[in-house]
């Protein structure tokens, strides 16, 4: 691999960028613009060149040179992040405005209508329509001025927020309509985006799509930017508020290709957590672009179509995982039959490596239609549902059987099938590039030439043809390039690309720098080729000829298809010489074609043949005359000549004259004698010219040789001429090679063909062609065996060595590179196959590659080693200082000072300084011929002299004497006992320093005071314990001595001290052996060079008695890890024993933990289909009839009573006329007036009675009573009841509206409630009734089939925790024959557990005999006897309580099924009781019961547990009774499909049954909200439910007693009980807020809640849409229901009970009465007197009144 950098590094370059003066790189900048703001979009006019830039604050229209057309401020504005846009009609902000930069976010051009789409941050991401001629006018102003009908959702299209993404692109729908496609981050509540002083007031952005398709024709302004469907909602994808944080959405790039739309993806939600994870998402959604459908007004959804895929670069967890750029491109195809589309993509990590990856479209658009073909008929984990968006249709893939899907439908989707989708694995690609910081991808494709143009976050542009032929160019500043780079498209031999403050068309090759055509060709630019009539490197479109055939020669045609010549053989005539022309070369026929021969003279050439690649021309001689003369001592003169047609030189050459005559007397001959020889050389007048092809023919002559080649010199004579020698201009030479010799490897064999060696490689050796019969001219891949050095500067210039085998035949085939980094090779330096030297180039950032070399562009090898670039780091230089004469010996310390092929040092520029090590505190004198020295002494002038040592031939050591005072001393230095005066030697000391300019010989040396050293706390005796170690703390006082640490040495006694430095006033002494002698002190001694000082003694020992201490203090310690020890070992046994016990127990817990989740697993995968056998559809529903219905349902605590009294005719004929007379009396209609009605309420609020008996219970009776009485008029009683709702609105209203009808405090409550019941019933009945009987069976099915508990109720099976048998009790099924006696039915096989008890059994025989029945005609368990046949005619009565009965732990236990050991298939008879038989039933079994304490499976909670078994029985009682919690999934998986279809029945609107009294009532309350302005849906919402879910479904499905004839279990209402928990929940506009300790009846249901109230809030929508009903609609509605149920009902017996009441409250009712105007006028006091009178049978007092 090779990465030519070829580019200006230095700052003289850089003012030449912008003038494309760069003629080293392959790139250049042709034009540039600079801004002052930061750049943010950019888009080219495709016909016009026009380029459009967007910054922050600025839009800039500029020409095709980027020089500015117009201009236009779009910011700062007045603005706030809470504020709606300015543009939105009476939309005030009461959040103050602050001057707000705008960022651009979209910039579109839309050419068919001439507009330029501008969308900023600024007001909630508002979007301008300007003129594309001129930028500075508005196009369409949008909203239109006085348009009052604009929504938030036409105005909200980008992101408003600056680090927000945006993209978006435009598209003509098939119809003709201009779309906008727009995918913007969600910046709302929740996002680091939206502030975080909001108020709930401020969740606007809660209605934003992340992505929507909107209208964009301007000639319909009312739906400009409105979502396109209708408009409504359904076009746009939009993901649930609470998975936003689970999918944030960062948009990369949006494209079109063919009639889709991608959209490149980073979900940021997931990075940080998985780095191996990818997180860069494809999606596609099909555009309407084309007409596919068969109805021309259908619109496909844009979730129906929307499909995403992960996409992966990178392999084994070497993931890039965030897309930053992508290109779409189409290349060559590898198979070479056209073109392939594919999708180019650039990856990073979190660590900035990034590598380029290439996806074919073939591939993703095969993985979409095998994820769509998998999700409809073989749903896999491969494909799921999003059910995260709101448009979805669902939340899994449901199989469709063998559904056969149409082409569209795999590549499109349908409404009917599951969407949007989203592809689980991934994409997967290989790296194609590696590199730090690449930002952006562009790629073309050139002449079947894919090149990539890179762009870096460092400001650098790379050009990658192959991995072998790469470029870079740095770009102005150094600026990050975006990530959006485009051709011009009208010429893609440009680029546009944009930093962060500028916009360059760089064009994308240089080709002008390549002055031949080999080095054109041998370039590796595909944009590069060789323009053969105008002779130079130039593009394609820049060669005039061009177009024109084999005038422009490219890259693949190679090297060698450049034009050369060749002089035809000698045998023609000399009056003309021929020239063959080789390569690619256009048609000469027709152009002036003339042979220059470099003399100022040209001869017209003739074309004799043209046949495509070569061509042969006839050039004249010119004259003898008219060449130059031969030079005196030569005989040859060499004349070139040159082609050129219309007068542009092609191709050139030359050939050489010579005279004959001269030739023998300048070249004397050695006579060999070789008679075999044959020369043919044509002669003519004594000149004569030789081409490079002779004829020599060798007779009897063989010449061999043992080497890799030899030359043999000869001298040629003609044959029968010995005397006649032929010569040429040249020594004449036979070069004779062996093959086989010095060729180790395929490279090395066919390399030797540069050298005339015709050798080849086969059969694993090298051989002269001749010797083989088959073989390749294909070499293995490059071997790598050893590079040298491993590390290298990032500048590069590092001579890289690299060993291997195959690495080429030539030089210039081979491109090495370190990464992707290039590696310049050194021709001359390189071996062929075995060994090539290349300079390294420059990277950017440290790091680690392998070397890989790459022969012709294919075969590449790669080094095991690793060569890293490295930052050497200087860190210290000691010393600082040295003589100008040179030779100071300088210590260089650093991190990778050995880095690279050659180290060097300088300092200022002066002689390399030679890297050695420093010496110790001795005085170092260095120079030349040392050798020569035989002694040698240094004398400071005025202290002493000291004899030095030769350490070397160019270094002497001495040791400075010893000096009285401190004092500058000259130096002298004795050689051989001359005194020395020269300028050479320098010395260097750690002791001295040197003037700056040394005299002569002498040297001054300055003497300084001696440190000072001593102790940490300056004491001088030191105490010591022999045996253990000592370390010493010693502080070294000022001194201006600079010493080494080497210099130092501390003694205690004869030890010597470790040393170990801190700083340079403190160090560290230490003896980690032990301190041995005779004497009780040691000195501690410090010495530097002759300096020595004791500064401390250490003593030795201790006292007497710290001995004895010790020894009374091991032994009290020795006994006490005694006693410790014997303490440790006896709780240690104890424990093991206990450890042991806990291991038996752990093991058979979590073996029951095991079997019971295992059991749970296999029950909740086959219980549902077992009870949907088993349930029988067939049996009757036992409805109630429509008077016990409504009895029930209004008197629930005293339904038996009013069902025997309302339901049935009076017999009295007294209470017959007195209900007659009161129904025909004015009372009727006026003294249940809603104001009257309202006072009873209140009073009866207050008073005692209701304290007493309950305020619900008197309330619910008195409306209840009025809604009897009232029930021959409907229609007047719901218009009382509606002005009693209306002052109970008014009174709500004033306080908290949410509050209202939330419970039943008053009659109008109650009311309301009965209004519902009987409006309801008849839906209640035809659509609801069949699935709630269905779900109430299959509970009861559910808890029948494991064991219940007898006395506590509790089930294996139920929905309720507190109903949960905590116990591992197994309930084995069989089935028994019975025959009831007297039922008039054959034996029946009954099911049954071998838990149950007899009464339990009893039950499930008599369900199975009565089924078909209702509940109130069945017999009681204690009413019959069974009988069972054990063998042949023995049979038995089976009872609860026997005489067989067992004790188990004090109490007596239930006799069950294995009691008495009842096998599979027993024959039973049950028969009914005798009334005057004291059975021992459990029933009836008084004497039982009170005598002793029964228990059947589990004891009751409130007993003590008294269990005398053993501890591990009683253990595994009580273990863990949480396990079985997972039961309770298991029965609510078994139950969940009936349960689903009651709820959708509920929730559902039967067009044959609308619930006309739904919609009268939902609509009189949104009437009643308006009036009074409470516009929260959420009030709303909450009034709907409360009056409808609440009131009355809830009440229904808790008590199924008041709808069915049937047994209501405790047990049942329990379970029942969270199934309406579940049902409230659902209607409930707060969200749950779930955690472990919640209780599990909302747990059960809660991940179910979503879903249902997405199905009440779409019930709610759907009645909201009904058609109104008007009051006469409604009349006739309630009149029908009246008259359905005339006479079902005692009216009379109702009114005297409400006349109960008005008596009881008599004087409050007149009261109120009198002080009411309108009844004050009417009387209406004296008439309720006369009703009082009447019902008290006064009728007479009545009378007189009157």
């Amino acid at each position: 691999v090779e990465w030519a950098e070829r580019g200006a590094a230095d700052s003289s370059a850089r003012s030449t960028l912008f003038r494309g003066e760069l003629l080293a790189s392959a790139l250049q900048i042709q034009q540039a613009f600079a801004s002052q703001n930061q750049t943010n979009n950019f888009v080219v006019d495709e016909v016009s060149r026009k380029v459009y830039l967007a910054t922050v604050n600025m839009v800039y229209q500029l020409n095709g040179t980027l020089s500015v057309e117009v201009e236009k401020r779009t910011g700062p504005v007045e603005d706030n992040l809470l504020c709606h846009a300015p543009q939105l009609p009476q939309a005030p902000c009461e959040h103050p405005k602050s001057l707000t930069d705008n960022f651009n976010k979209l910039l579109e051009l839309d050419r068919e209508q001439g507009v330029l789409v501008v969308c900023g941050s600024v007001y909630q991401g508002f979007c301008e329509l300007r003129k594309m001629e001129n930028i500075s006018e508005i196009a369409v102003e949008f909203p239109p001025h006085g348009e009052k009908t604009v929504f938030p959702s036409m105005l909200n299209i980008a992101a408003n927020h600056p680090n927000a993404s945006t993209v978006g692109l435009i598209f003509r729908s098939h119809g003709g309509n201009t779309r906008l496609l727009v995918g913007a981050t969600y910046t709302g509540a929740g996002t680091q985006f939206f502030p975080k002083n909001h108020s709930k007031e401020d969740l606007r952005f809660e209605n934003t799509p992340e992505i929507a398709i909107r209208s964009l024709n301007i000639n319909d302004l009312s739906r400009l930017f409105t979502y396109d469907i209708n408009p409504s909602e359904d076009n746009v994808f939009k993901i649930k508020q609470e998975v936003k944080q689970k999918n944030k959405l960062n948009f990369v790039h949006a494209f079109i290709q063919k009639t889709y739309a991608y959209i490149a993806i980073n979900n940021d939600a997931n990075m940080g957590h998985k780095q191996s994870q990818p997180n860069s998402i494809l999606a596609r959604i099909c555009l309407d672009t084309e007409n596919t459908r068969k109805s021309t007004s259908e619109s496909r959804k844009l979730t129906e179509s929307f499909i995403q895929m992960p996409l992966q670069c990178g392999y084994n967890g070497n993931i890039y995982n965030r897309l930053v750029s992508v290109h779409p491109a189409e290349i060559h195809s590898r198979s070479g039959e056209g073109l392939e589309s594919h999708l180019f993509g650039v990856f990073t990590k979190s660590d900035r490596k990034s590598a380029l990856c290439a996806f074919r479209f073939s591939d993703i658009e095969e993985e979409i239609r095998q994820g769509r073909r998998n999700c409809s008929n073989s749903p896999s984990s491969d494909v799921q549902v999003l059910d995260s968006v709101i448009q979805g249709s669902g939340a899994a893939c449901v199989h469709k059987g063998n559904l056969v899907l149409q082409p569209e439908q795999l590549d499109c989707g349908a409404a009917h099938l599951q969407h949007p989708l989203a592809l689980r694995r991934p994409l997967r690609a290989t790296p194609l590039f590696e590199s730090l910081g690449l930002s952006s991808v562009a790629v073309d494709n050139i002449h079947n030439h894919t090149v990539v143009f890179l762009g870096t976050s460092t400001g650098r542009l790379r050009k990658n043809l192959t991995v072998a032929n790469q470029w870079a160019l740095k770009l102005p500043a150094g600026e990050s390039v975006h990530h959006i780079m485009t051709f011009d498209p009208l010429d893609r031999n440009y680029l546009y690309l944009m930093t962060s403050h500028h916009l360059l068309r760089v064009k994308v090759a240089a080709c002008g720098q390549y002055r031949s055509c080999s080095d054109c060709l041998g370039a590796g630019d595909a944009h590069c080729g060789w323009c053969t009539l105008e002779s130079r490197c130039s593009i394609q479109r820049e060669c005039s000829g061009g177009l024109m055939v084999r005038s422009w020669i490219g890259m693949g045609e190679g090297p060698q298809q450049c034009p050369s010549m060749t002089l035809t053989p000698q045998e023609i005539s000399l009056s003309d010489v021929g020239i063959l022309i080789n390569g690619s070369v256009p048609d000469l026929v027709g152009s002036r074609v003339e042979c220059d021969y470099g003399l100022g003279v040209a001869t017209v050439a003739t074309v004799h043949l043209d046949y495509g690649p070569a061509q042969i021309q006839t050039c004249p001689l010119l004259p003898r005359e008219r060449y130059p003369h031969i030079p005196p001592g030569r005989d040859h003169l060499m004349v070139p000549v040159a082609i050129k047609v219309n007068g542009t030189s092609v191709v050139s050459g030359t050939f050489l004259i010579y005279d004959c005559e001269r030739t023998g007397a300048i070249h004397p001959k050695i006579h060999v004698s070789l008679n075999t020889i044959l020369v043919k050389v044509p002669v003519r007048n004594k000149m004569f010219s030789v081409w490079p092809i002779k004829a020599v023919l060798f007779l009897s002559m063989q010449l061999t040789t043992a080497k890799r080649s030899q030359v043999f010199h000869l001298s040629l004579r003609r044959k029968g001429h010995l005397d006649k020698y032929i010569d040429s201009p040249k020594p004449m030479t036979v070069e004779v090679y062996n093959c086989g010799v010095g060729s180790g490897d395929c490279s090395q064999c066919w390399g030797r063909e540069d050298q005339g060696h015709l050798c080849g490689w086969c059969d694993n050796i090298c051989r002269t062609r001749d010797d083989c019969q088959y073989m390749s001219s294909q070499c293995p891949d490059p071997e790598i065996t050893k590079i040298s050095p491993l590390s290298g500067p990032l500048e590069g210039g590092t001579l890289l060595t690299v060993q291997g085998r195959n690495m080429g035949r030539r030089a210039d085939v081979v491109k090495v590179s370190i990464g992707m980094v290039p590696c310049k090779i050194l021709p001359y330096r390189y071996t062929v196959s075995v060994q090539l030297v290349c300079v390294t180039g420059q990277t950017f950032d440290p790091t680690n590659y392998v070397v890989r070399v790459t022969v012709n562009q294919n075969a590449m090898g790669v080094s095991k080693e690793v060569f890293s670039y490295l930052v050497p780091k200087l860190l210290s230089m000691e010393p600082r200082k040295g003589s100008r004469s040179g030779g100071t010996r300088v210590t260089l310390r650093g991190e990778y000072l050995d880095t690279g092929s050659q180290v060097r040092v300088k300092v200022n520029g002066t002689q390399d300084f030679v890297v050695c090590s420093s010496g110790g505190r001795t005085i170092t004198v260095t120079g030349q011929g040392f050798d020569l020295v035989q002694s040698v002494s240094m004398e400071v002038l005025g202290i002493g002299q000291d004899a030095c040592k030769v350490q070397s031939p160019s270094m002497i050591t001495c040791s400075s004497p010893a000096s009285s005072q401190s004092q500058q001393a000259t130096v002298e230095f004795l050689l051989n006992g001359v005194l020395y005066t020269g300028d050479g030697p320098a010395f260097d000391g750690p002791d001295q320093e040197e003037e700056e300019e040394p005299h002569g010989g002498h040297f001054l040396l300055e003497y300084v005071e001696d440190p000072q050293f001593f102790t940490a706390n300056k004491e001088k005796l030191i105490k010591h314990h022999p045996g253990e170690p000592l370390t010493l703390i010693i502080n070294k006082g000022p001194s201006d001595l600079e010493l080494a640490p080497e210099e130092y040495s501390v003694m205690i006694g004869s030890y010597p001290c470790d040393i170990s430095f801190h700083n340079n006033q403190l160090f560290h002494c230490t003896i980690n052996g032990s301190l041995g002698s005779s004497e009780g002190e040691l000195p501690v001694t410090v010495r530097v060079g002759n300096f020595e000082r004791i500064i401390a003694k250490v003593q030795l020992g201790g006292s007497e008695l710290a001995i004895v201490v010790s020894i009374v203090v091991c032994c009290v310690l020795l006994l006490l890890c005694t006693v410790a020890l014997v303490v440790y070992c006896t709780k240690s046994r104890r424990a093991e024993r206990y450890w042991q016990k806990t291991l038996l127990q752990m093991e058979e817990m979590e073996s029951q933990i095991r079997d019971e989740i295992r059991k749970g697993f296999a029950e909740l995968q086959t219980d549902m289909t077992d009870l949907t056998k088993e349930l029988n559809r067939s049996q009757g529903i036992p409805f109630l009839e429509y008077k016990q219905f409504v009895t029930r349902t209004f008197f629930p605590k005293m339904c038996s009573d009013y069902e025997r009294s309302l339901v049935q005719p009076a017999v009295i004929e007294k209470n017959k006329n007195s209900g007659s007379l009161l129904w025909e009396s004015p009372i009727y209609l006026y003294c249940f007036t809603p104001s009257i009605l309202w006072d009873i309420s209140e009073h009866i609020r207050n008073s005692i009675y209701s304290q007493v008996w309950g305020l619900n219970h008197v309330v619910c009776s008195l409306a209840s009573l009025l809604t009897i009485a009232l029930h021959g008029k409907l229609e007047y009683y719901t218009s009382i009841m509606k002005d009693l709702l209306v002052d109970l609105i008014d009174a709500s209203a004033a306080k908290n509206p949410k509050l209202m009808l939330r419970r039943t405090e008053s009659v109008v409550e109650k009311m309301l409630t009965n209004w519902m019941s009987i409006c309801m019933y008849s839906y209640l009945k035809e659509t609801v009734g069949e699935p709630f009987f269905l779900l109430l069976c299959a509970i009861r099915q559910q808890i029948n089939k494991g064991s219940i508990d007898a006395i506590t109720g509790k089930a294996r099976y139920t929905l309720n925790e507190e109903w949960l048998l905590r116990e591992n009790v197994e309930a084995k099924p069989q089935n028994i024959n019975v025959s009831f006696q007297g039922c008039g039915m054959d034996s029946l096989a009954v099911k049954v557990v071998n838990t149950d008890t007899i009464c339990q059994v009893k039950e499930k025989i008599l369900e199975a005999f009565y089924k078909n029945l209702p509940f109130s005609q069945w017999p009681r368990a204690e009413d019959v006897d069974l009988e069972w046949f054990a063998s042949g005619s023995n049979s038995r009565i089976l009872q609860d309580l026997d005489n067989t009965s067992v004790m188990e732990d004090g109490r007596k236990k239930l006799n069950t099924v294995t009691h008495y050991q009842i096998p599979e298939g027993a024959s039973f008879a049950m028969s009914m009781k005798d009334k005057r038989d004291n059975t021992l039933g459990r029933g009836r079994s008084h004497t039982h019961t009170h005598t002793h304490t029964l228990c059947h499976l589990v004891l009751p909670h409130d007993e003590p547990f008294e269990n005398k078994k053993s501890h591990r029985q009683s253990h595994r009682k009580k273990v863990l009774p949480e396990i079985y919690l997972t039961r309770l999934l298991s029965t609510k998986g078994t139950l969940q499909k009936f349960l689903d279809d009651l709820f959708q029945a509920i929730l559902s609107i039967p067009a044959e049954r609308p619930p006309l009294a739904i919609k009268y009532f939902f609509d009189f309350l949104e009437e009643q909200a308006d009036k009074r302005g409470i516009t929260d849906p959420d009030t709303l919402h909450i009034w709907k439910t409360n009056c409808l879910p609440l009131r009355f479904w809830v009440n229904i499905l808790k008590n199924p007693q008041f709808v069915f004839d049937i047994e209501k279990t405790d047990h049942m209402d329990a379970c029942l009980s969270v199934i309406a928990q579940a049902f409230i929940d659902a209607c409930s506009v707060s969200d749950l807020q779930l955690g472990k300790d919640s209780p599990t009846n909302k747990l059960l249901y809660a991940k179910e809640i979503p879903e249902y109230k997405k199905r009440v809030q779409c019930y709610y929508k759907q009645i909201h849409e009904m058609a109104p009903l008007s009051e006469q609609e409604m009349n006739a509605h309630l009149a029908e229901e009246s008259r359905k149920y005339r006479n079902e009902f005692n009216t009379n017996l109702a009114l005297t009970e409400i006349y109960k009441y008005a008596k009881k409250y008599r004087n409050q009712v007149v009261s109120a009465l009198e002080s009411n105007p309108t009844a004050k006028r009417t009387q209406l006091h004296h008439k309720f007197e006369q009703v009082i009178a009447l019902v008290e049978d006064n009728i007479y007092e009545c009378s007189s009144e009157a």
